[in-house]
């Protein structure tokens, strides 16, 4: 299934359903180490997919490395920098099942997405973990497929509400995708070329400790931006999805509110926050970069990521 260049609006016959209970295989291993890297990216939010379980997401340039040796009886993570491993020692757990690989696995990752920013680190941890071991073990798996090993170990591991299959897309797939999130089905999927600028506040927020209730609340305002999402006006969704989720989470909405001044059409608040994305070109790259810098935090400019996730040996 190609996911490259224009729109591709993808058919029910396309989903890959029941990916864990497929037949297994079992790999005639030789004893000797084997390894393998996956690489995936962070993401930036159009619709937060929460109050309604739909949701659009777009691939950035910062990127997660997972390195995954297979070894021992037990699985065990490393995070540089810390933080909580179960997830991707789950992801990397299931692929060793659906593969039948009966094996421990060492893990390591290393990131230059921020942890709880709303910058979808968790999700391209997984996919990095995925495509790590898949190379591990000598085996390929269709994109899709890969995508809902990983939400499952999201939803497994309680480090999501919905599974967040909208950011998992856009960090797998790169470009800007439109999602059922409910279904686990991928609706829309184009390319997209702009220059991202993220503002990360010294704060961290994660997306399963959310106020669920107030985000369900504010759902059929939601129902219009992805309506709009799904027409392709990416910039007036984010943006109505943007005030739409600081209001319900309890984030200000003047980081916004300077960008829209600054001359940017399309800003948001990223996920369940803190941090916002915005597009930008021209002068307002300077001007949004500057405003946002005087706010405690840090900026970031980087660009859509359109490539995708990918391995190595």
């Amino acid at each position: 299934m190609p996911v490259n260049g224009n729109a591709i609006f993808i058919r029910g016959q396309d989903r890959i359903d029941n990916v864990l209970y497929e037949a297994c295989y079992p790999l005639a291993r030789s004893g000797a180490i084997m390894t393998g890297h996956g690489i995936a990216f962070g993401a930036g939010t159009v619709i937060n997919a929460i109050a309604t379980y739909k949701g659009s997401a777009f691939g950035i340039g910062l990127r997660t490395e997972a390195e995954v040796t297979l070894a021992g009886e037990s699985i065990r993570g490393e995070i540089e920098g810390g933080g909580d491993t179960r997830l991707i020692e789950r992801a990397c757990g299931l692929v060793l099942r659906w593969a039948g690989v009966d094996s421990g696995a060492k893990i390591r990752t290393t990131s230059e997405v921020p942890q709880a920013s709303g910058l979808k680190s968790s999700s391209a941890a997984a996919n990095a973990t995925v495509l790590a071991t898949l190379r591990a073990i000598g085996r390929d798996m269709e994109p899709l497929a890969m995508v809902r090993l990983g939400v499952r170990a999201a939803l497994d591991t309680g480090v999501s509400i919905t599974g967040a299959f909208d950011d998992a897309c856009a960090s797998m797939l790169g470009g800007i995708v439109v999602t059922d999130n409910k279904k686990n089905e991928l609706l829309k999927r184009e390319s997209i070329e702009s220059v991202v600028i993220v503002y990360v506040p010294d704060r961290k927020a994660f997306s399963s400790q959310t106020n669920v209730a107030r985000s369900r609340a504010v759902a059929p305002w939601v129902d219009m931006a992805f309506d709009l999402a799904l027409r392709g006006e990416y910039n007036k969704a984010m943006t109505l999805n943007g005030f739409l989720y600081t209001a319900a989470l309890g984030f200000s909405p003047e980081p916004m509110l300077a960008a829209l001044e600054a001359g940017v059409r399309g800003v948001s608040l990223s996920g369940t926050g803190p941090s916002y994305t915005a597009f930008a070109e021209g002068e307002s790259i300077d001007k949004l970069r500057a405003v946002w810098s005087s706010y405690p935090g840090r900026v970031i400019v980087t660009r859509t990521n359109n490539a995708g996730a990918f391995t190595f040996k």
